[in-house]
């Protein structure tokens, strides 16, 4: 690097070093580039360009992190040698503070804990081994979004642990953050465990330096201590914890090592029997100092803060311009005077350090980390990230990288598919053995045929599922445990970003293929909220294994030349629209909501086979448990519909014909067997169109005629509602198919081709037509995914975006169908 010139951190290249000199920007990405240790003095390292050449993976602080290039175009830096002349934060240490850490104590032997932490600081792996819970763990930012709770008996005392979302501070950045923000103020927990990355201090710490301004109570778990002592670092982590108030305690979580010890240092802190937990206030030099006490002063003046230890926390959260702590306070008589002095020394402070006050108060506190460890810790010698680059240069290649992601990906559909499939046979033999037994042993009636219809064929249809659903998360928690997902979305992120998406929105919009469901659940891996809800309104246009029978039906009837292509281009076609859904959603719903790209890229890790079992088995039985309940209501729901009215006027008497071909004595049984099938049929078909569910068919008819559709095809898509496999049998008991009417059933193909209008204008005319089936399969492509699908998308967000998501489907899908049927009607 040129010694003399200062340059964008976007323009390094492999291997170069520069040394951050500023950070320009304002709002969410200058926040969060600075909260992750991108502050003035610190060193940074080009690792290397995503083989897309963008993002780009740079070291500093001692951990990879990924940023577009964009992004690290808006960072100067400075060549190591003109960095020694630059001014840094000088340490300035501790100092006692007048006030307590104080909690609201609660009556018995209670200890309410909160479990807070930067993602991948195993923090989720040390509440499940102090707890026993069964929550997900994964390698990866932002699994837990929301806060899980267990209780934990020890020495007397019962703990409530509540394990809230993995944060980089607690900002308001992102609504976890403010979520952790506000659970601490509101629910004041006797005690926080702060988990931290013993093998990444500095930038773990930065939550603590929070921490300590708030005046809680607070134990320090130093979570995956062997790493670094494999690395050779010494550190007195209990001297570090008498600087900082803050009793510090080793641990191991995945090996469950030093939770019993950490459990005992909530109770003696929570006790007041700890002499390393006392309250102390981290020195931000003169100025800034200056600052905060004068703000403070104007927070005491009123009564109920007047001895209150959090003054000083709100008035250093004014200084960084918390927009939501201004907003808090104006319940104050004398909130203008705050606001106003707020803002006076905010001027002060950017006039005398000519940079943000955000950036200010970052720089000062990583002045202060960088202190502590000075006088604490000893770095060591041992180069053990050597193998894990190794790895890394392999599955993020420029020329490998997508090869080997492409590989994992079918790997894991191929697997998920082909072994699932075992299973699966013998799950639907089971029900359909369960369904024979029930109807073999009941009688005729409504009890019967709810069991046997709406009941055990509305389960089945659920948990046939589930083998595929544990084979598809144990490949994806293989994934985030290693820390492969974070490279996943390192080399997707320049395409994803076009459409407006972030690089993690590949795996879920991937595993869409499979099933919506769990796509739809996936996208609990995405930070940022906007992410989550743009990658769930576009998951439903991926084409699920569930469609599958519909389009084979339609194929083997009307397009027996071109069956691959037909298939190919209906993926296609789903895949384009979401697209362009996007953008437009991207350039109108969330035009302003456009975030950075900032991503950990963890090291790798060997996963444990418990925590990828408990992620596995947590994700199987939460798709049985909240999907399964809603398609069996669903399923029951639309049975009753077509079911009822039981008293039908029929064209003719069914059952006096039947009947009358039992009594026959010439007919030889396969043909009285074959006639009766068809009576039967012709009945049960009747019935339908008679029933409830037929006369929605009857009733939607006038608007899906534009798209060529006929009543029978409304039925189909009323009962698509609840799952599409249920589209194949509805259209073979309304076309005078046989009775148990598959994809494969030939029988069914035929009376499709052979299907007339009866009555109206058409009649006469084939109902179907190689144009009317491509309209009806892009039609079930698009429309409203099912239940379970909409469930999970209220479950993941809310009612309006579910219900959002069900309206604009489905006009999709009509607009679509519609312009496939009128212009291929046109050139046909």
């Amino acid at each position: 690097m040129e010694n003399n010139k200062n340059r964008q951190l976007s323009g390094l290249q492999n291997s170069e070093v520069g040394v951050i000199i500023n950070v320009k920007g304002r709002g969410a990405f200058r926040k969060r580039i600075t909260e992750m240790g991108f502050v003035k003095g610190k060193p940074v390292k080009v690792i290397k360009n995503a083989p897309l050449q963008d993002p780009i993976e740079y070291e500093i602080m001692g951990y990879n992190v990924s940023l577009r290039r964009s992004e690290a175009a808006l960072i100067e830096v400075t060549s190591v040698d003109n960095a020694q002349q630059m001014d840094k934060m000088p340490f300035e240490g501790t100092f006692a503070d007048d006030i307590q850490k104080t909690t609201e104590r609660r009556e018995g032997r209670l200890i309410n804990v909160a479990l807070v932490g930067n993602p991948n600081c195993g923090k989720t792996s040390l509440f499940n081994h102090a707890s026993g819970s069964h929550e997900k763990v994964g390698n990866y930012g932002g699994v837990t979004v929301d806060a899980k709770e267990a209780r934990v008996k020890q020495n007397g005392y019962e703990l409530k642990i509540v394990d809230l979302p993995g944060t980089y501070s607690i900002t308001e950045y992102t609504p976890e953050e403010l979520y952790v923000r506000s659970h601490i103020i509101d629910s004041k927990p006797d005690v926080v465990i702060n988990v931290i990355d013993a093998s990444n201090l500095e930038r773990n710490l930065f939550l603590t330096t929070q921490l300590i301004d708030m005046k809680i109570k607070v134990v320090i778990a130093l979570n995956m201590y062997d790493e670094l002592e494999n690395k050779g670092i010494k550190l007195n982590y209990q001297a570090l914890g008498r600087l900082m108030g803050i009793p510090i305690v080793p641990t191991v979580a995945v090996k469950g090592t030093g939770i019993t010890q950490l459990i005992d240092k909530v109770i003696e802190v929570h006790e007041g029997a700890d002499d390393t937990a006392r309250s102390v206030n981290i020195n931000y030099g003169n100025a800034i100092e200056r600052s905060i006490l004068k703000i403070q002063t104007q927070i005491r003046k009123n009564s109920e803060m007047k001895n209150d230890g959090s003054a000083r926390y709100l008035a250093i959260k004014l200084l960084e311009n918390d927009k939501t702590t201004l907003q808090q306070l104006k319940v104050f008589p004398n909130f203008n005077v705050i606001a106003e002095t707020a803002d006076i020394e905010i001027r002060e402070l950017e006039k005398e350090y000519r940079e943000n006050s955000e950036t200010i108060i970052t720089d000062a506190k990583y002045g202060f980390i960088a202190g502590a460890l000075g006088e604490t810790m000893v770095e060591g010698n041992v180069d053990r990230r050597k193998r894990s680059r190794e790895l890394d240069n392999l599955l993020t290649h420029k020329v490998f990288g997508f090869p080997v992601f492409l590989f994992f990906m079918w790997l894991m559909f191929q697997t998920t598919f082909t072994l699932g499939s075992i299973p699966m046979d013998w799950i639907d033999a089971g029900v359909g053995y369960i369904g024979g037994l029930v109807s073999s042993l009941m009688p005729d009636g409504a009890l019967k045929d709810l069991l046997v219809d709406g009941i055990i064929a509305g389960v089945g249809g659920v948990v046939v599922f589930l083998p595929n659903i544990l084979i598809l998360f144990f490949f994806i928690s293989l994934m985030e445990d290693t820390g492969y997902m974070a490279r996943v979305s390192f080399i997707m992120d320049k395409l994803m970003h076009k459409i407006g998406l972030h690089g993690k929105s590949f795996i879920p919009l991937l595993m869409g293929f499979g099933c919506n469901v769990p796509a739809i659940m996936a996208t609990r891996t995405l930070e940022n909220r906007k992410d989550r809800l743009l990658t769930m309104l576009i998951t439903p246009f991926m084409s699920c294994s569930a469609r599958l029978p519909v389009y084979v039906l339609l194929i083997s009837a009307f397009f027996p030349k071109n069956q691959g292509l037909v298939l190919f281009s209906v993926y296609i076609i789903g895949i384009v629209i979401a697209v362009l859904v996007a953008l437009v959603f991207k350039n109108t719903i969330f035009s302003k909501q456009d975030v950075p790209f900032v991503i950990e890229l963890p090291p790798y890790r060997i996963p444990t086979l418990k925590n990828t079992s408990i992620h596995m088995w947590h994700k199987g039985s939460q798709y049985l448990r909240k999907m399964g309940s809603v398609i069996l209501l669903a399923s029951i729901f639309i049975w009753a519909l077509s079911y009822y009215p039981r008293e039908v006027k029929y064209s003719a008497n069914y059952d006096a014909q039947i009947e009358s071909i039992h009594a026959n004595r010439v007919l030889p049984d396969s043909v009285k067997q074959s006639q009766i099938a068809g009576l039967e049929l012709l009945k049960v078909s009747e019935h339908q169109e008679q029933s409830y569910i037929g006369q929605l068919g009857h009733f939607i008819e006038p608007v899906i005629r534009p798209l060529g559709f006929d009543w029978k095809i409304g039925v189909s898509i009323i009962t698509g509602l609840a799952a599409k496999e249920i589209v194949v049998g509805s259209m073979g008991i309304l076309y005078h198919a046989d009775l148990k009417a598959d994809e494969n059933s030939g029988s069914l193909i035929e009376k499709l081709q052979q299907q007339e209008y009866t009555s109206g204008p058409l009649i006469g005319q084939k109902v179907f037509t190689p144009v009317v089936a491509f309209a009806f399969m892009l039609f079930v492509l698009i429309y409203f995914p099912c239940v379970a699908v909409i469930a999970a998308i209220k479950k993941e967000s809310d009612w309006k975006w579910a219900l959002f998501t069900i309206v604009y489907t489905t006009g999709i899908a009509w607009v679509v169908a519609f312009l496939s049927y009128q212009i291929g009607s046109v050139i046909a």
